[in-house]
């Protein structure tokens, strides 16, 4: 098993975009990439950390490799906003990779750009991307809210 982390705006989305995907064995939401120790949700929002919030994945790459895992973040999001993703504003919601290994580190810097070569966007990819620190899990009332929220809205929790 191996391990990705990933920021690209609200992490409740992500985090279920992430899990859907064969080979993905784990996810977690959480914090990375800020200052303050055990931040809270309340901490991160206020912005003034410099955490993002992020997704841990675990995954099998003999299943779904790295670059696979970059192009679903590539997908799901759009990189060329700054500090933004939809109605989310703030660097808390900015795009990041946090590579975990110079190979990921590698691939990731390669994608980028490809992609920006691409004449595909709009403008400029702006994704951060940094060596993983320290990943805070988020509470666990965030910990797979969207699979809470649909089994919810099905009357089965």
């Amino acid at each position: 098993m191996e391990q990705a982390t990933f920021a690209a705006g609200c992490f409740w989305g992500v985090e279920a975009t992430f899990a859907a995907r064969p080979g993905v064995t784990g996810t977690a939401v959480g914090y990375t990439g800020g200052t303050t120790e055990n931040p809270t949700y309340e901490d991160v929002c206020r912005g003034q950390t410099g955490h993002a919030e992020a997704v841990q994945v675990d995954y099998d790459p003999a299943v779904i490799s790295y670059d696979d895992l970059l192009a679903v973040f590539w997908d799901c999001h759009d990189p060329t906003t700054l500090n933004r993703q939809g109605p989310d504003v703030g660097s808390q919601y900015r795009s990041a990779i946090y590579f975990h290994t110079p190979e990921q580190e590698a691939l990731a810097r390669a994608q980028k750009a490809k992609l920006q070569e691409s004449g595909n966007l709009r403008g400029n990819v702006v994704t951060e991307i940094t060596p993983a620190t320290t990943f805070w899990m988020a509470e666990d009332y965030h910990q797979k809210y969207m699979e809470k929220r649909f089994r919810m809205s099905q009357g089965r929790l």
